[in-house]
């Protein structure tokens, strides 16, 4: 870090930024102390952490029935980047926005009675991208970075690599078996994590063909948009974001209809939505793009949905437009209520995949709130279906170089300082800290003050070791919590794709 620079500086302007910054510190510590105390009166008392643990032991002996049922259903959550750190500082924001400290509160994920971790790595990366994890989780095989839906024979754009290295998914077999089948994310629905459920492709980023290069399409491979329509023509429910990628190029947005970087992409000059509308015109299908049409459909009326609601990625949740766009959990609860009315069960994967962009620009506020959001969603379907026939799993693809530290007190702001000065330039830091990215900001030469910005912006770009402009994923394992049937089947520490086995 640059605050182990040795340059000189006027002493004059170095006292007063000393100054300034242990003003800011002393004036927390002391907020901290004349408000409500650091930690509950009770916890003072051992009896009360013995009684919690018998408590939790009593609730862990019940364990032992397990659940042997068949899975009827079965919701794959997958939070894209979303790293034990990230979930352990998303339970302490959830806290802080309900007015409690953050560090005792409960995730609805952290109710699940089983806990594991995966290795995430793929066939030829140590720290992986969300493509080749993707093809683990989903398809239960590891495979290279870049590709989705193919085997570790397939070779990143080559698409001469794809023919008879072709893997299907669990989506697939769900469908296959008679069940009805969903997706819902917060990104493209063409992105990496969704289009290993139905695509094969040896490069994530062909969402139509005008991503694709000309020798790729004479070699008769298909961009992913196309591939999510014609590979299992009769998914159930399709949501999420992508619209442009849909229709013939230039074609205006229906939404944004005068910025021409929402327009059409494709160069085949296909209407991918207005071909989906026609074939399911006759089997109660309907095409919707804003919420109001979302939430006035009658989930009895519906047994096709395709839900486009922005030209690329869904907005961060603390940017919605809470009057036009859709929530993940409101996304989720029509996407149940249309599933569940198969006798023979469903399968659904939710994605919650602005996490990992919120991460990638150093905006851990974006991306923690894009994780809290995804809790509210798991919430939402814990209350819609039952354990008895459900199988829920709450994952990640992979980590991220995120972390909070400084030996901050109790009920410190999660997006808050450290209760600290840096010993080596007696400077503030933020408890959120990244290992590299494009927070990495000098003044002068000097690491940058922080308690001269507003750090707590909702795009506030936290402090990083190395520049990057954009941070990179970790390589450490993720957790998968699971409940329902055959739930304990996900215990100890397996490669990843034995999840979808």
């Amino acid at each position: 870090m640059l605050w182990l620079s040795r340059t000189t500086h006027q002493p004059h302007r170095d006292n007063n930024m000393k100054v300034s910054a242990l003003l800011i510190i002393c004036l927390c510590l002391i907020l901290g102390t004349l408000g409500k105390p650091q930690f509950p009166e009770q916890e003072k008392d051992p009896k009360f952490w013995n009684t919690f643990a018998q408590r939790t032991l009593k609730n862990a002996l019940t364990l032992q029935n397990l659940n042997r049922n068949k899975a009827k259903n079965l919701i794959l959550f997958l939070g894209d980047g979303m790293g034990v750190p990230t979930v352990t500082a998303a339970r302490i924001l959830k806290g802080q926005l309900n007015g409690e400290g953050g560090e005792e509160t409960v995730l609805e994920m952290d109710k699940f009675p089983f806990v594991s971790l995966a290795k995430t790595y793929n066939t030829n990366a140590q720290v992986p991208d969300s493509a080749g994890t993707a093809t683990a989780y989903l398809c239960g095989v590891k495979a290279n970075e870049g590709t989705v839906g193919v085997s570790a024979a397939a070779v990143r754009s080559q698409c001469n690599t794809t023919k008879g290295n072709e893997v299907t998914s669990i989506l697939r077999w769900a469908k296959d078996a008679g069940k009805s089948v969903g997706i819902v994310t917060t990104t493209r629905v063409n992105h990496a994590t969704p289009s290993a459920a139905y695509a094969h492709s040896v490069d994530r980023d062909w969402y139509s063909d005008n991503e694709m290069p000309a020798e790729a399409l004479q070699d008769g491979c298909r961009d992913i948009a196309r591939q999510l329509f014609e590979n299992i023509p009769n998914i159930d429910v399709i949501m999420g974001g992508g619209r442009k990628y849909m229709f013939p190029k230039n074609v205006s947005d229906v939404e944004y209809p005068n910025v021409a970087k929402h327009s059409g992409t494709r160069k085949d000059g296909r209407n991918l939505v207005q071909e989906w509308r026609d074939r399911m015109e006759t089997q109660k299908g309907h095409y919707v793009w804003n919420k109001k049409q979302l939430l006035s459909l009658n989930p009895n009326n519906v047994d096709y949905l395709l839900g486009l609601f922005e030209p690329g990625d869904l907005t961060y949740d603390l940017e919605r437009n809470t009057d036009t766009d859709p929530s993940l959990t409101e996304m989720v609860e029509v996407a149940i209520k249309i599933l569940r009315k198969n006798p023979s069960g469903f399968y659904l994967l939710v994605e919650g995949g602005r996490i990992d962009h919120g991460h990638h620009e150093g905006k851990a506020k974006q991306a923690l709130h894009e994780a809290v959001e995804m809790d509210r969603a798991i919430g939402r379907a814990d209350l819609m279906t039952s354990t008895h026939d459900t199988m829920t799993v709450v994952t990640a693809d992979h980590s991220h170089m995120f972390n909070f530290g400084g030996y901050t007190p109790r009920g410190n702001i999660i997006f808050g300082l450290a209760p600290m000065l840096s010993d080596v330039d007696q400077k503030p830091f933020t408890s959120i800290l990244y290992g590299n990215g494009p927070g990495y900001k000098t003044i002068n030469g000097v690491r940058e003050n922080v308690s001269t910005i507003d750090y707590q912006d909702n795009n506030y770009q936290a402090q990083a070791a190395v520049p990057l402009n954009t941070e990179t994923h970790g390589g450490e394992d993720v957790a998968v919590f699971a409940k329902g049937p055959l739930a304990h089947l996900l215990h100890g520490v397996h490669e990843q794709n034995y999840i979808p086995t």
